[in-house]
């Protein structure tokens, strides 16, 4: 039996397929989304749903899908939902992104993102990137400055090295990683493998790289999605969720029929034999 839950700390235990916003504002990442009643609509059923973990950023906009989630959190009254946000990253236009890890630069963002989210505290606060400009151990360092006055409870690192881990947990205990990670695309094995050895929670971005191979009728992907009645972006979250128990995919989306699709991806369990054959599509060309 796959485990389906992943536990931070004794307090925040989160079933491992959760939810990510970055599709909620406009193209390229950029402005508003061209609907802004379904984006936060779409937020509403997120945390209608049985997903609790849920990871967005300043960037992501920036800063409109902490709203659309601040207006859907405005009127929750369920369980608490974990919340994971990011920074580090600047925005110019669509699709451009710039490093900026300046420390005073990266506590201003926090403050931003509690205000942008509506909360006392960030529940996971993760480091974008790493700016090079800048040591890891002084970006990480004001985190866990905030960390110590309670705006951050848990921090993590986004698209780095197994070395780059392991100087920022010199500095501060890290909960998480965020790296490129999915079906055809596992260069970061490595980092998972330490991540898996630490009890850190593998975040994997862009978890649903199944293009060609999904439009492809006869491929090993799609005949297994037709095994489980499913879709092959399924098949594809639960090879992720079957890979590593401390794997936490992170499915992003602006329309509510195809979270609902994505959810579903944890109650399906691979066979041996065809968790092997999706082993091996690793590298195939998306």
């Amino acid at each position: 039996m796959i485990k389906q839950i992943f536990e931070f700390d004794d307090e925040l235990r989160v079933n491992r397929l959760g939810y990510g916003t970055m599709q909620l504002p406009g193209h390229g990442v950029w402005g508003p989304s061209a609907d802004e009643a379904n984006a936060v609509a779409v937020a509403k059923r997120v945390l209608d749903s049985e997903v609790n973990f849920i990871d967005t950023a300043d960037a992501y906009g920036p800063f409109y899908a902490n709203l659309y989630l601040k207006e859907a959190l405005r009127d929750y009254q369920g369980p608490h939902k974990m919340i994971a946000s990011k920074v580090g990253f600047t925005r110019q236009g669509p699709d451009v992104w710039t490093v900026v890890g300046d420390p005073n630069y990266l506590r201003q963002q926090v403050e931003l993102n509690l205000w942008s989210l509506g909360l006392d505290s960030i529940d996971l606060m993760q480091l974008h990137r790493v700016d090079p400009r800048f040591s890891i151990e002084e970006q990480v360092g004001v985190l866990a400055d905030m960390q110590k006055e309670g705006k951050i409870k848990h921090i993590g690192l986004s698209q780095v090295s197994v070395e780059e881990i392991k100087r920022a947990q010199a500095i501060a205990k890290i909960a998480s990683v965020q790296n490129r990670y999915n079906l055809i695309d596992r260069r970061d094995e490595a980092v998972l493998d330490y991540a898996e050895s630490q009890h850190m929670a593998f975040i994997p971005w862009f978890p649903l790289a199944t293009g060609k191979l999904a439009s492809d009728q006869n491929s090993i992907l799609n005949q297994i999605a037709q095994n489980h009645l499913a879709t092959p972006s399924q098949i594809a979250l639960a090879w992720l969720l079957q890979r590593s128990e401390v794997i936490l995919p992170i499915p992003g989306t602006s329309n509510i029929k195809h979270f609902e699709s994505n959810i579903q991806a944890a109650y399906i369990t691979l066979a041996p034999n065809e968790f092997e054959a999706l082993n091996q599509l690793a590298g195939k060309v998306n």
